[in-house]
C-alpha cells in the first residue's frame, strides 16, 4: 500500500469503522469518512487527525438512500489528497430475522444497505483510482454469507450476495492492478450483536482491523477474522444438506 494515498471509508461511526480509521491513519493514510452522523464524523475526524497527523475529511452518506454514491465520491474526491489509493466498506444493517419475514420494508433496507449501497459504491470508485497508488477496495461482509441458516437467512444472503460480487470484481479488476479484499467477520463486539443470544468468541473491532491490513499487505482475496472461522465455516459448508436441515442454529 502507497502509504502517501487517500483512503474514502464508508461506515466510519460505527464501532468497526472507528477501528478500521485508526488502522489506515497509523499507516499514514490520509483519510475522508463517511457516515450518516455529522456530529459524530466531526468528532472521530478530529480525534483521528490530532492521534496520527494524518489529513482527515468527512462527508454525510446514508447507505439507506438511492442514487448518493456517485455525489458522494465527487464531493469526496475534491478532499482527496493526493490519489484516491482505496475504498473501505464497513457499513451495514442486521434487523430482527423475524421481523424482516413479515416486513418487506425492513427486508429491502438491509438489502439496499448490506449490498446494493456497496456495489453503487465501488462501481462509483473504480474509475477514479489511480493505477500508481496500488488501489485496493476492501469490504466487510459477514461468514454468515458462507451458508444460509435459520436463524439468519435473509440478513445472511445479503452478505452473501456482496460477498460473490466482490469475488467477480476480483477477478474483473485484477488486469487493472486494483487488488479487492473480503473480509468476514464471525462475532464482533458492536451494537449490531450487543444482547443477542448464542455468541461466542467475540472479537474485538481493533482485532478485525488488523487482521484485515494483514491480509490486505499479503494481497489475500479472503480475510476471516478471527482465523478460525475459516475451518469453522469450512466445516459448515461441506455439511451434507440432508443433515445441514435438521440443524436448527
Amino acid at each position: 500500500m502507497n502509504a502517501q494515498s487517500t483512503v474514502i471509508l464508508v461506515g466510519a461511526t460505527s464501532a468497526l469503522g472507528r477501528a478500521f480509521a485508526g488502522a489506515f491513519a497509523k499507516e499514514g493514510h490520509p483519510l475522508i469518512l463517511a457516515g450518516r452522523n455529522e456530529a459524530e464524523l466531526a468528532r472521530i475526524a478530529s480525534d483521528i487527525h490530532l492521534r496520527f497527523g494524518v489529513h482527515t475529511a468527512f462527508r454525510v452518506y446514508d447507505a439507506g438512500e438511492s442514487d448518493v454514491a456517485g455525489p458522494l465520491l465527487l464531493r469526496a474526491l475534491d478532499q482527496v489528497t493526493g490519489s484516491l489509493g482505496g475504498l473501505v466498506l464497513c457499513h451495514g444493517s442486521m434487523p430482527d430475522e423475524e421481523q424482516m419475514r413479515t416486513d418487506a420494508s425492513l427486508r429491502e433496507s438491509a438489502i439496499r444497505v448490506n449490498y446494493t449501497s456497496a456495489v453503487e459504491l465501488i462501481e462509483a470508485a473504480v474509475p477514479h483510482f489511480a493505477s500508481g497508488s496500488d488501489p485496493f477496495i476492501l469490504a466487510v461482509t459477514s461468514v454468515a454469507g458462507d451458508r444460509g441458516r435459520p436463524s439468519n437467512a435473509l440478513y445472511g444472503s445479503s452478505k452473501g450476495a456482496l460477498a460473490l460480487y466482490l469475488s467477480g470484481l476480483r477477478s474483473r479488476l485484477s488486469r487493472e492492478g486494483v487488488r479487492v479484499v473480503t473480509v468476514k467477520p464471525g462475532f464482533v463486539d458492536t451494537r449490531m450483536t450487543w444482547g443477542l443470544p448464542g455468541l461466542f468468541a467475540v472479537a474485538s473491532p481493533e482485532r478485525v482491523a488488523v487482521d484485515a491490513l494483514r491480509g490486505l499487505r499479503k494481497n489475500r482475496a479472503v480475510v476471516y477474522s478471527p482465523g478460525f472461522w475459516r475451518l469453522i465455516m469450512l466445516i459448515i459448508r461441506l455439511i451434507p444438506d440432508p443433515i445441514f436441515r435438521r440443524l436448527q442454529f
